[in-house]
């Protein structure tokens, strides 16, 4: 326990939590949009079971980290003339994710443009335990993406060659998961709110599902070693591009709904000298 107090472990714990979070935000996009189809009064119990899902989870796999480890094993190998794979337990639980994702985004999107409106009677057959069952899903899989950064990010070996020792690696690790879940916990609800009262942001909250779903299906690829022809290797696609996008797209739409609440019309530099000109007679209307 004594390692716990350490500079590097304090480091690694606040690290880890932070990642957790970042991880964690398509997670609760999922959650507001899954959970914006229930009644009101339903809404906040499916956050709380959908995070406490989560964070389940997580410790469950964290606990099972050699079974974890294991699924890397190849179960099944393909050798043909213009495709070769090494499909492992890994790869499919996260290219079998990434299809539910995109399954559910595209359909959700499909809904929402068509402009089938929902009644409260129609609300209410989208039952809570449909929409648990759904999160459920997608938490094992957005789970084991989790736990594997987290063993990537924390040394196991002992103490005395500079890791934590495993036991000291798998308190930090549950520390962190149970610190993200908890902050996830108190911003989920003003987050549903907010996506849910601005249909922009909901569409551009299934586009990024879809490009998590994308990222998934080319990350499961990957590391099923996907291989067309010779040369045509599946590479997986870095999440820091992802968020930039994610972020850069938030930002501008802030932006957007910042600009339709001010009442006074924002003039550009061009409309300004045109305007100024009709003012002095040089043109006409």
């Amino acid at each position: 326990m004594e390692i716990l107090f350490t500079p590097n472990a304090l480091l690694a714990l606040l690290t880890l939590t932070f990642l957790e979070i970042i991880l964690g935000i398509d997670n609760i996009v999922f959650l507001s949009i899954v959970s914006g189809k229930l009644k009101a009064e339903d809404q906040p119990k499916a956050r709380r079971v959908g995070l406490l899902l989560a964070m389940a989870f997580r410790i469950i796999l964290l606990f099972g980290i050699t079974w974890v480890l294991g699924l890397q094993d190849v179960i099944l190998s393909i050798d043909w003339d213009f495709f070769s794979a090494n499909i492992t337990g890994q790869s499919l639980i996260i290219f079998g994710g990434g299809l539910f994702l995109l399954y559910k985004s595209v359909s959700e999107i499909h809904h929402k443009l068509e402009g089938e409106e929902e009644s409260e009677k129609g609300k209410a057959s989208n039952s809570i335990s449909q929409a648990i069952l759904q999160i459920a899903l997608l938490n094992i899989v957005f789970s084991f993406d989790s736990i594997l950064t987290a063993v990537g990010m924390v040394s196991m070996k002992e103490p005395i060659e500079g890791g934590f020792g495993y036991d000291g690696a798998l308190i930090i690790m549950i520390l962190s998961v149970i610190i993200s879940i908890i902050i996830m916990m108190i911003f989920a609800g003003p987050v549903s709110k907010f996506v849910n009262e601005h249909p922009t942001i909901q569409i551009l909250g299934l586009s990024f599902l879809i490009l998590i779903g994308v990222m998934l299906l080319a990350e499961g690829s990957h590391l099923a070693h996907f291989r067309f022809g010779d040369d045509i290797e599946v590479h997986s696609i870095s999440k820091g591009y992802l968020y930039f996008a994610i972020f850069f797209s938030l930002f501008v739409e802030f932006l957007n709904l910042k600009m339709k609440k001010t009442k006074n019309k924002v003039k550009l530099h061009n409309n300004t000298i045109i305007d100024e000109k009709l003012k002095d007679g040089d043109i006409t209307s």
